[in-house]
């Protein structure tokens, strides 16, 4: 189990260090910000949706490493995926981050983005790991309010 742990590890660090998907998105068709005041992580995401598929996806900001890995490999994760697809996977990432338990199957449908399931342990962090999908759900949702973490 400590391999696994190390292998997860090394993930959220290599996508901290060189964040794929990283700068601004020129044309883009969505937009938004999201803010986690508990932590200080800032993003802002741009996508380019087509016929309701996200064709490209980037993120711009400043965070700790769960937070931009987080937007680092959703960013990666989501490019060909449909809105309603979109959807459905922010659902099983936020369960797989506060503990809720997945199937199998929807475990192995989030691919890389499964590192995240040990920050359910720690409370603080899964603000950390959600923000990107947040702010993700107000870009799709055409929401002008940033997302935050807190209430």
């Amino acid at each position: 189990m400590s391999e696994l742990r190390e292998l997860y590890q090394e993930v959220i660090l290599d996508h901290n260090r060189n964040p794929r998907n990283f700068g601004q998105l020129r044309p883009h068709s969505h937009h938004a910000n999201g803010h986690n005041p508990l932590c200080g992580d800032k993003l802002e995401l741009f996508l380019d949706v087509v016929d309701g598929v996200i064709k490209d996806i980037k993120f711009t900001g400043s965070g700790c490493a769960i937070s931009t890995s987080s937007a680092s490999l959703m960013t990666q994760f989501l490019k060909g995926k449909s809105i309603a697809e979109t959807r459905i996977y922010f659902d099983h990432f936020h369960d797989l981050v506060t503990g809720k338990g997945l199937s199998d199957e929807d475990l192995d449908d989030l691919g890389k983005l499964a590192v995240f399931a040990g920050v359910q342990e720690f409370p603080a962090r899964v603000k950390c790991a959600s923000l990107s999908w947040h702010t993700l759900m107000n870009a799709l949702d055409t929401t002008k309010h940033i997302a935050q973490t807190e209430n």
